[in-house]
């Protein structure tokens, strides 16, 4: 049962280059699709735990997926942190999402980073169009990223990332005369933030708010060797954030932010021909914010919006709660979430998320996921021979 729900899992993900080739759609939901969803997986579980957003969130090591614009912000000069999430764990016992991810600043107003984003899709069952089994293969994706990113005035910056993508979910087999093989490109992430803080030195009191904007994942169009007919746009991605943090103590702080986020995916059109994947990478994109066979109302349905809060005491335990709506027509997903956080030594940070979905039997319930994280300053180092003693 294991390798059958992985199977079709992964072979859905492939059915998008397989439309496009026998030019067929959904008349009635036109839903923008992409393979390679796994770039779109909220990797950390503080951004997790307040509804998948953090656009505008305050800086830490895993700017490097949200906002890498935000990195000369960070409070400390280096960070690393590590990820885990089980996937579809509730079906499925051996797919997972793993996030790694460091930063150091550098110079003045500087940073650069890295990261690997991998998805293990677990045992993928070959089988012809009669049911002979093919043998069985282990799917793999990943995303390898370079970041550099530069404070641009007092409270503005922006970030540049490129990264390396490979996506092998069924090896070079041959599946109903269709010879597969791994699809490969290259994409980049072009970021933006605004910050402004205003403190009291007297009561510790402190209000911030902050605007960001991301253009994730553009790059060239991928296949998985059933021709170049079928080449299917990466997801590309547009999110705008807004946050708000205020602290009337310095002891108890209160985060808020929201996310609207648009897939920037050709919408299928209203007919029975799908042209789309003529389309170039750089058409089809910028093209998917005017395509919608209903217009501006069909557009706006193709904006997710992510809602989250944080509160944390005296920088040491943090309770998060959000919210993620997407519209009915557009994928539907609709889920709470929540999550708790802790920081110790001033250094060390382990995270926690929750995710609860609105409709029931969703294949996504009980997702969790953990983040552990290190954060220093250059006049810090880590002494292990105190252990010792």
């Amino acid at each position: 049962m294991r390798l059958f729900f992985v199977s079709v899992s992964s072979l859905i993900i492939l059915s998008t280059s397989i439309l496009l080739a026998q030019s067929t759609v959904d008349t009635t939901r036109r839903i923008p699709t992409s393979p390679l969803s796994f770039l779109t997986f909220a990797p950390d579980a503080r951004s997790a735990g307040m509804g998948e957003a953090g656009v505008a969130l305050s800086a830490d090591a895993n700017a490097t997926y949200w906002n890498a614009a935000k990195l000369p912000y960070a409070q400390k000069d280096f960070g690393v942190s590590a990820s885990y999430t089980p996937w579809l764990r509730n079906l499925v016992d051996d797919m997972w999402l793993g996030y790694l991810t460091a930063y150091k600043k550098i110079g003045k107003n500087q940073a650069i980073a890295g990261s690997v984003n991998f998805f293990n899709g677990g045992e993928l069952d070959l089988r012809n169009g009669v049911g002979t089994q093919l043998g069985t293969f282990n799917s793999r994706e990943v995303a390898i990223s370079g970041t550099y990113s530069q404070q641009l005035g007092k409270n503005f910056s922006m970030g540049l990332t490129l990264k390396y993508i490979s996506s092998n979910l069924a090896g070079t087999a041959v599946v109903n005369g269709v010879s597969l093989r791994p699809a490969r490109t290259v994409a980049g992430d072009i970021s933006a933030y605004y910050r402004k803080q205003i403190k009291n030195e007297d009561t510790g009191s402190e209000l911030t708010w902050s605007l960001g904007a991301v253009l994730s994942n553009l790059g060239g169009k991928v296949n998985y060797g059933s021709g170049t007919e079928t080449e299917s746009f990466i997801p590309t991605n547009l999110k705008l954030g807004g946050g708000l943090s205020f602290s009337a103590d310095g002891r108890n702080k209160f985060n808020f932010i929201v996310d609207a986020s648009k897939l920037m995916v050709p919408t299928p059109p209203k007919g029975t021909v799908n042209t789309n994947y003529t389309k170039g990478a750089l058409s089809g994109a910028f093209g998917s914010f005017s395509d919608a066979p209903d217009g501006f109302k069909e557009e706006l349905q193709e904006v997710a919006v992510a809602v989250g809060a944080e509160y944390w005491y005296n920088d040491i335990f943090a309770l998060r709660a959000g919210y993620f709506t997407e519209n009915k027509n557009k994928g539907d997903r609709k889920f709470f979430t929540a999550g708790v956080g802790a920081k110790f030594l001033e250094r060390y940070s382990v995270d926690f998320a929750y995710m609860f979905p609105v409709v029931q039997n969703s294949p996504l319930a009980q997702t969790l996921r953990i983040t552990l994280g290190l954060s220093l300053n250059k006049a810090e180092k880590l002494d292990v021979s105190d252990s010792n003693n």
